[in-house]
């Protein structure tokens, strides 16, 4: 079974996890694969960035959830894109992606998970910017 069979168009019970769908990137980003996908980089794809980005916008100001769970795959789909073109160059991957997003929520939500206290969202929000401008002053 080649790696192209792995995922077919034909299987509509099947559930996907995020593994699935960054294969899923990687493969259609793959010789072989589809080429208009194998052509982007991350210049070409700014637009679409922001246009996804601001159908987001539009699916939250319609309050209109189940557009907004498509949009959200599609916001998704863009950094995912970016970050297999990133990993084709050896930049970086989505793990590290991840991995950097998931450190900073981590640092900059002591009241979470250390163990400094607020008591509003208002103290939460001044602590992320003074966290945030510590950093960049580094």
């Amino acid at each position: 079974m080649t790696e192209k069979k792995k995922f077919n168009s034909s299987d509509k019970n099947r559930k996907y996890d995020f593994n699935d769908f960054t294969e899923i990137i990687s493969l259609l980003r793959s010789p072989g694969g589809c080429p208009w996908d194998m052509k982007q980089t991350h210049e070409t794809l700014k637009e679409c960035l922001i246009e996804e980005s601001g159908e987001v916008i539009s699916a939250i100001d319609n309050k209109d959830t189940a557009n907004l769970c498509e949009e959200l795959g599609d916001l998704l789909l863009q950094v995912v894109m970016h970050a297999q073109i990133a990993s084709e160059k050896g930049y970086f991957t989505i793990n590290d992606v991840i991995q950097g997003v998931s450190e900073k929520m981590i640092r900059r939500h002591p009241h979470v998970f250390g163990d400094v206290k607020v008591s509003s969202p208002e103290e939460s929000l001044q602590l992320w910017q003074e966290i945030k401008k510590q950093e960049k002053s580094k």
